[in-house]
């Protein structure tokens, strides 16, 4: 049995062609029918549809008739290409035995390509090269080629050439996946031992949970423990993926499939945990894989058409099948309360944030974010900042750390000046330079994280007019200096704008941040004072003046010191308004601190 199966996945960049390969997957091995076939078939999410992304790693069983005569069992997993839901492909990795590594023959080897194939190579996978859409007319072959084998290491004669759009090389594919792809190995007669490699909540089921099975078998009615917590629950059911839950009698040895125990917390079954029977269990867990760590946080508020027990239950719905999303609740003086998020970059806050609008209805006000700061204080203790709220008494700081990126750029040599000149203007440190085969360039960088949180990769695209490609991976803390910058606003400190940044960024911040302001701030009664400021001292002004109402166009002549009561009238009414009156921050406010340097 264990010899006929086959666990694979499928990585490669962003948009070179993923979920097309794996639609003629489908076909050619008849999975689905003809009615249930569309583009992106395994992309269920209308985000992933509309913006031609995976966003989650999806699994589904495949049955495969080989040239030799065997009927062999293919378990896919389709996975995401931004760097962003790396831990989406590690899950993969985890549960299968080889990848298949797709390189766009049109774009040549790029940064996530070669960040795929280090981690598979790491992980002893067997890889098979790709080399995709060879049906386009402005492609070079032999250069995608030579750029595999120098930058990857893989001969030349292992490479596969297919197009996904127009069914090129599906055969190939499959035939090389299980001669190349070695079987599963494990004993069907030790004790159970299954890895969890996703997880996500249904209303009605509880927690199903994604498993692969190493040891041993699992069927419905047996007692299991988590290895993680030594919580034990019940089997309800078992079965495999095939767009849907497909059940089963058991799960056997090397098999990829689900499971179902009315598990209520998602928390409980942790990615990378092995699952063992309650009465024979294994001594020895898997080898899991390290859980992700949200490396930018910010802070979410309900809007003027939404309520914070709306956005409360909103959240907590989408942590259930998101565990790399985490919250925890906080107040602002501004916003009122809210939550603070974790997230592990960017896109994904852009697609949290996204789908709280679309699947919720919901109104969101979202402060600016912010890495998460290692601050040692004088008296040894140790904290984790992520929230400008939080930051501590500067008089109380020994010092500072803040997470650093290993960046990995490819760009055609054309554009290196451009790129080398923004990325330094980013506290960049550079390590290497590899000029690769078709004119193009490898830089390899060192970058602060908040270096690369708001327009980073706007620009480099800008500048290498879209040509160039970005990956990162966390290397750690390094020492820095950081300082807390509050804005005013009228003389109130409003903390949903206040942002941590180095020290020598501080003063052009606050100064662009306040100009900014000016601009979306509506103006009052009364001159409004918006101020920068480093702890007691003011670092940028601006002032936005009040409406100027002529209280004398009814004065005809007569004496000028009527004229003068009305003046003196007016500004002792406009004095009594500043102290009392109080100014409303528009969301405009929130997102100009988004768009400054």
């Amino acid at each position: 049995m264990l010899e006929n199966i086959r666990n694979f996945s499928i990585v490669a960049h962003i948009d070179h062609g993923k979920s097309t390969l794996a639609d003629r997957l489908l076909e050619i091995t008849h999975t689905l029918e003809k009615s249930q076939m569309r583009a992106q078939v395994l992309d269920d999410m209308d985000l992933e549809r509309e913006r031609g992304i995976t966003i989650k790693a999806h699994p589904i069983r495949m049955k495969y008739l080989a040239k030799d005569g065997k009927n062999y069992i293919l378990n896919l997993i389709d996975t995401p290409g931004h760097v962003d839901f790396m831990y989406e492909v590690s899950r993969s990795l985890a549960a299968t035995e080889g990848i298949i590594l797709l390189v766009d023959a049109s774009q040549g080897v790029e940064a996530q390509t070669v960040a795929h194939a280090y981690v598979a190579v790491n992980m002893g996978k067997t890889i098979i090269p790709v080399i995709n859409k060879i049906d386009l007319a402005s492609i070079d072959l032999e250069m995608t080629k030579r750029q595999i084998q120098e930058i990857i290491g893989i001969e030349l004669d292992d490479v596969i050439l297919a197009s996904g759009k127009e069914g090129i090389g599906i055969e190939d594919i499959l035939e090389a996946v299980v001669k190349k792809i070695p079987p599963p190995t494990g004993d069907y007669n030790q004790p159970l031992r299954a890895l969890i490699f996703d997880s996500w909540f249904d209303s009605y089921r509880g927690v199903v949970v994604y498993i692969r099975v190493v040891d041993g078998k699992i069927t419905p009615g047996m007692e299991i423990k988590l290895m993680s917590n030594n919580k034990i629950y019940q089997v309800k059911e078992v079965g495999t993926l095939c767009l849907g839950l497909q059940p089963k009698d058991c799960l056997m040895t090397g098999e990829v499939g689900y499971l179902t125990a009315s598990i209520k917390e998602l928390a409980d079954t942790k990615i990378g945990d092995t699952i063992t029977a309650a009465d024979c269990s294994a001594k020895i867990s898997l080898p899991g894989y390290k859980e992700p760590q949200p490396m930018v946080f910010c802070g979410l508020y309900p809007g003027i058409n939404s309520s914070y027990q709306e956005l409360g239950i909103a959240v907590q719905k989408l942590s259930l099948n998101d565990a790399s999303f985490v919250y925890e609740t906080e107040t602002s003086s501004a916003l009122g309360f809210g939550y603070r998020c974790g997230f592990l970059g960017l896109l994904h806050l852009d697609i949290i944030q996204e789908r709280l609008k679309r699947e919720y209805g919901l109104d969101l006000i979202s402060t600016a974010p912010s890495v998460p700061y290692l601050i040692t204080k004088k008296d040894g203790e140790v904290l984790q900042v992520d929230n400008p709220i939080h930051y501590p008494d500067p008089g109380e700081i020994a010092s500072a750390e803040e997470p650093y990126i290993k960046a990995m750029i490819y760009v055609p040599s054309d554009y290196v000046g451009g790129v080398m000149a923004l990325v330094q203007s980013r506290r960049a440190i550079q390590k290497d330079a590899h000029y690769l085969e078709g004119n193009r360039v490898m830089l390899t960088y060192e970058i602060p994280l908040s270096e690369v949180l708001t327009d980073f990769y706007d620009k480099l695209k800008s500048v290498s007019r879209g040509y160039a490609s970005f990956d990162y991976e966390h290397m750690g803390y390094k020492p820095t200096k950081i300082t807390k910058v509050d804005i005013l606003v009228a003389a109130d400190v409003v903390d949903a704008l206040s942002f941590l940044t180095y020290y020598e960024r501080a003063y052009s911040r606050g100064r662009e941040l306040t100009a900014k302001l000016k601009d979306v701030i509506p103006r009052q009664q009364f001159a409004v004072a918006i101020q920068a400021a480093i702890g007691g001292k003011i670092i940028a002004r601006e002032t936005i003046a009040a409406f100027k109402k002529d209280v004398t166009a009814k004065c005809y002549g007569g004496d000028i010191t009527r004229k003068r009561k009305l003046w003196e009238k007016q500004r002792l009414g406009k004095k009594k308004m500043k102290q009392m009156g109080s100014v409303e921050i528009p969301n405009e406010a929130f997102k100009a601190i988004l768009s400054i340097e």
